[in-house]
């Protein structure tokens, strides 16, 4: 941590983030701007690619003001997310803050980290006790895994939707009024244009793919690393560092990635601003071997064949 502050490396990069929302937002209008010239015709499939990807890129940008990696205080930080989450992609930032933080404090960790709990299982002992249709998923995990994150949008509208409605969340109301409009606008702009079949196919697809595209980013980080037992005792440092995988690369990964292929750095600060976590790299790596604690670092392909490797002998 000592390093890390005299590097200066938990200052805000308020210059960073100006541009990148700038072209960010400048990319989600031209999306829909284009959408609306090409009006009934099937090249809208490629618009709708194109709206996954920065779907995606706004995602990120939500995900570092959950951190409260943009501005000092909570309350902008919160602002930003409401924008960002609620009203251009449809995400809750409130249950996603909620959920994430969870996961931030005890990854990998049965019975604690929520993203080890759902219908996917890491461990042994998760397969061991559970029967029925999720035995049967456990078992073709592996095979099963990217075509489950079509779905993965859909999930996460669910969720926010429902935590909204009954969490105890801060700005509820606001919360859901932003979550309201996005709708309102995504199936008016998407109806107003196309044909109601047409519409239909281009929510699917661009949905889908933001879906994917979520998913494979986040796969890379924990899937096929330490699992940790419900109640176990291990220290921060370690805890953190062995549940996590960085994915090596060069401008475009940490572009493509939001930055989440630096996810040891990322887990072990959280608030550190995107533009940061590459230079606390070989600040923490070296940290690491000086503990002996092993700091696992693969390319992207090779994160996708550990973790694919890891659900299928956990599924059997």
């Amino acid at each position: 941590m000592r390093r890390v502050r005299q590097a200066a490396l938990l200052d805000r990069r308020l210059h960073y983030y100006g541009w990148k929302t700038a072209a960010t937002a400048t990319a989600y209008a031209a999306g829909w701007i284009v959408f609306c010239l090409l009006g009934d015709s099937w090249w809208q499939l490629a618009t709708a690619a194109f709206l996954a990807a920065v779907f995606a890129q706004i995602a990120f940008l939500g995900h570092d003001a959950g951190h409260r990696q943009i501005f000092r205080t909570r309350r902008a930080n919160h602002l930003y997310g409401l924008i960002a989450g609620n009203l251009a992609i449809g995400l809750s930032i409130g249950w996603w803050t909620s959920n994430h933080n969870r996961h931030h404090a005890h990854p990998n960790t049965e019975g604690a980290d929520p993203d080890v709990s759902g219908i996917l299982a890491h461990s042994a002992h998760r397969v061991a006790t559970e029967k029925g249709w999720r035995r049967f998923i456990f078992r073709y995990q592996a095979w099963l895994f990217f075509p489950m994150l079509l779905l993965e949008a859909g999930s996460l509208h669910y969720s926010s939707a429902r935590a909204v409605a009954k969490w105890p969340i801060r700005h509820r109301i606001w919360e859901g009024a932003l979550l309201t409009a996005h709708a309102t606008g995504l199936l008016s702009a998407a109806f107003l244009v196309l044909p109601p079949a047409k519409a239909l196919i281009f929510l699917a697809v661009q949905q889908a793919l933001f879906g994917l595209y979520m998913g494979c980013t986040f796969a890379p980080n924990h899937k096929g690393m330490e699992v940790f037992p419900e109640g176990d005792s291990t220290d921060f440092l370690r805890r953190q560092v062995l549940s996590s995988r960085n994915v090596r690369g060069g401008w475009f990964t940490d572009t493509a990635l939001g930055g989440l292929n630096y996810q040891i750095e990322h887990h072990l600060f959280p608030t550190m601003p995107r533009p940061s976590l590459h230079r606390a790299q070989p600040i923490v790596r070296a940290h690491c071997a000086e503990l002996g604690i092993p700091y696992v670092e693969t390319t992207l392909l090779d994160s996708y064949r550990h973790a694919l490797r890891h659900l299928d002998t956990t599924g059997r």
